[in-house]
């Protein structure tokens, strides 16, 4: 909506909007722009609040919604609905994303959007006082969504996890810093854009953390079969990494490895069977400790034995950090489950 501002307090603006008065706080106008009385400027309605005095309504320049109103208006592909914002995200007035998609897919989504020489792009980077926009190919792939979002940078390798709604990015030295961006800003970006955490690293560490992480798969492995890890390292090359994959695996399958004969894969698999029943049973016992402490569900406990945690004082010596890690959940949600943690163990008595 276009108002006209009437008067500048403390920061704040109040607008006029046609004859009805708003307000944008100090908070949704662009950092470091210029706003001055019976100056012209576009704002999203951002809240209407019910008040004695009748309705009060508030104003941004900040919200992605801003944005994405804005490329709605200058591109009539999008008004048209042939080509749909999936999503944006904003650092206001410095730098944002956008993901869009083309429901013909003979149609440029990216191109459609900057325009005949990026003039579509640069009336709304002119509006959002000089906002710099990436325009993003939506993929339903969220892997490939990633890679889209990461750009400019050139994504060598990525590593998803879903249970912990995270990816590992790696990317060539000479594009660290163009994938972190200055301040972190693309990666944020990116990474609200996408809705997945994002932890970026060179090649050269990406190869480590995996071969720091086979380590540990491969001595897990090799105590729950007691096999030595050699063996234990050629069930993981072939793509039987936990005793669940060993267990349930067609025989044929592990009779094909060439290291293995018949009798000596009826060993692994019923020793992995053993393995499933003592570990389901210590599961059962975990999670019933686990959910002794109040805010801790069925699916957290099951995720914090995934990774390990299989007591109070093991949940209560992680950080809140640790814990948004095993599962997204508010920060205050995630400091009240450590804290009743500690406080069950004793730590503040």
């Amino acid at each position: 909506i276009m108002v006209t501002v009437k008067r500048v307090d403390r920061g704040n603006a109040y607008v006029d909007m046609g004859g009805v008065d708003g307000m944008i706080s100090k908070f949704d106008l662009i950092p470091n722009e210029s706003v001055r009385k019976n100056d012209r400027l576009r704002a999203y309605i951002k809240e209407v609040k019910s008040s004695p005095r009748g309705a009060q309504i508030f104003l941004s320049r900040t919200v992605p919604e801003m944005m994405v109103e804005l490329f709605e208006m200058e591109v009539p592909e999008i008004s048209e609905g042939v080509i749909e914002i999936m999503g944006g995200a904003r650092d206001p007035g410095l730098r944002s994303k956008l993901a869009v998609k083309a429901k013909d897919k003979r149609l440029d989504p990216i191109g459609s959007c900057i325009g005949m020489r990026g003039a579509r792009v640069q009336a709304v980077s002119n509006e959002l006082n000089g906002e710099r926009v990436d325009i993003i190919l939506w993929d339903e792939d969220p892997a490939q969504f990633v890679i889209n979002a990461m750009a400019p940078a050139e994504v060598s390798a990525i590593i998803v996890d879903e249970d912990k709604n995270s990816m590992d990015i790696a990317v060539e030295d000479d594009q660290l810093a163009l994938a972190i961006g200055r301040g972190g800003q693309n990666i944020k970006l990116a990474s609200r854009l996408t809705g997945w955490k994002l932890n970026v690293m060179s090649v050269g560490e990406a190869d480590d953390k995996q071969a720091e992480e086979n380590q540990k798969t491969s001595e897990k492995l090799a105590e729950k079969l007691g096999v030595d890890s050699e063996v234990a390292g050629v069930l993981i090359d072939e793509g039987f990494g936990s005793i669940d994959e060993v267990a349930d695996a067609d025989a044929s399958s592990l009779e094909s490895i060439e290291e293995f004969d018949t009798s000596m894969v009826e060993e692994l698999q019923e020793r992995a069977s053993d393995a499933q029943l003592v570990q389901a049973l210590g599961d059962a016992e975990s999670s019933e400790v686990l959910m002794s402490v109040e805010g801790v569900s069925e699916d957290l406990a099951q995720a914090l034995i995934e990774s390990d945690i299989a007591t109070v004082d093991d949940l209560a010596e992680l950080s809140i950090d640790e814990l948004l890690d095993i599962q997204v959940m508010d920060t205050e949600v995630a400091s009240a489950v450590i804290m009743t943690a500690r406080e069950n163990e004793g730590w503040f008595d």
